[in-house]
């Protein structure tokens, strides 16, 4: 089957990403489209699926997510800012309430976080701290971890943990304990380790059907909100919030309505052929290259030291 899709990302996290509105396929084979085209091994890679789909009486268009592994997400907040894009694009709009898995966001289009890249504020919330919403089926003490974390729904599962200095290692064996399903948290959640760096958070995350990724759109958002909630920020603070894959502005208010502004960035567009019963993907064809954004975006980066 053939497949029209945009390369993009946000904040580095990437993915491919189909217009699904005129599209009819079972979960069961979007999730074969999603092991094709995520597959890092493969010809056109990425953190996962991105899915423009059609909206309802209150939100002009929805999105869905699956994760490299097939599974879906009940958000993306990365993702979701590319998604925005498209639907703006494809609708001829500044401003929608879009449709997620399991409630709803609204996004608008603003002003370039840095010359000629292209930036969408997403608005999600409120989110939960209560353990039940997370999936967890005891305390957080139980976790295999001496640190202290914040449980977060975003409602995607998060557990975050203040460091002073990052250690991948355990930051990978937390994640990985996670990633089992044990009976303590056996739909998973994503660990993520945050520096302070004076006003600026460092947020490095192991991702529920992903694993060790440079960003995260809704652990950044979880981290903003777990600063707030554990007082080493203001809510309400405006604040950088920084990963290996760049960077997004956050604001937590203390309604637990958390605000994200990032990169919407679109690299190249291209159509591919993908085997559903086999998995695979064959050579995407690129249609066009966006060679400005992907300059715009990494003079940006580049210009964070």
């Amino acid at each position: 089957m053939r497949f029209g899709f945009i390369k993009c990302h946000g904040s580095g996290n990437d993915f491919p990403l189909i217009d699904a509105r005129a599209i009819a396929l079972d979960d069961r084979d979007w999730a074969r489209v999603a092991r094709a085209l995520a597959d890092r091994d493969g010809p056109v890679g990425g953190d996962g699926l991105l899915l423009l789909v059609s909206g309802d009486d209150g939100h002009a268009f929805g999105m869905r997510m699956f994760n490299s592994d097939g599974s879906e997400a009940e958000t993306c907040l990365n993702g979701l800012r590319c998604v925005a894009r498209a639907g703006f694009e494809a609708l001829g709009i500044d401003v929608a309430n879009v449709k997620l898995k399991t409630s709803s966001a609204a996004v608008a289009r603003e002003a370039p976080l840095a010359p000629g890249v292209e930036t969408v504020r997403t608005v999600v919330g409120p989110a939960s701290t209560e353990l039940a919403d997370i999936g967890l089926m005891g305390a957080l003490s139980e976790l295999p971890s001496h640190r202290a974390f914040t449980a977060v729904a975003m409602p995607n599962p998060h557990l975050v943990t203040f460091v002073d200095t990052i250690d991948e290692a355990e930051l990978v064996a937390l994640g990985e304990y996670c990633e089992a399903g044990p009976a303590l948290i056996p739909g998973r959640a994503n660990v993520s380790f945050v520096e302070l760096r004076g006003p600026d958070l460092f947020v490095r995350t192991f991702e529920r059907g992903v694993g060790l990724t440079d960003s995260c759109g809704s652990a950044m958002a979880a981290s903003v909100l777990a600063a707030g909630l554990t007082g080493r920020v203001p809510i309400g603070t405006e604040m950088r919030v920084l990963n290996k894959g760049g960077l997004v502005g956050g604001r937590a208010a203390a309604d637990r309505i958390v605000t994200i502004s990032g990169n919407a960035t679109f690299l190249y567009d291209a159509s591919v052929e993908v085997d559903l019963a086999g998995e695979r993907a064959q050579d995407p064809v690129v249609h066009a290259r966006r060679e400005d954004e992907a300059d715009a975006w990494n003079a940006a980066v580049a210009a964070l030291g």
